[in-house]
């Protein structure tokens, strides 16, 4: 019974670690979209810049996945 319990608290962790995730690369998508939109001169390193945050926010997402397990 208890071992029942802990796996659905694992996947309710887990879930919430990547859902944090997932709305950390869309916040970030959304500001990099904006400021293209301000200053479209500075698209490329406003690129770099916003694919190197969704890279670190997928890697959490993924390190809590495995960590709630």
């Amino acid at each position: 019974m208890f071992t029942i319990l802990a796996e659905i608290q694992g996947n309710i962790t887990s879930a919430i670690g990547l859902f944090g995730a997932a709305i950390g690369v869309g916040l970030i998508g959304l500001k990099a979209a904006e400021a293209v939109g301000r200053n479209p001169g500075a698209s490329g390193k406003i690129l770099v810049q916003a694919i190197l945050g969704m890279a670190l926010a997928e890697g959490l997402g993924i390190l809590a996945l495995f960590l709630a397990k």
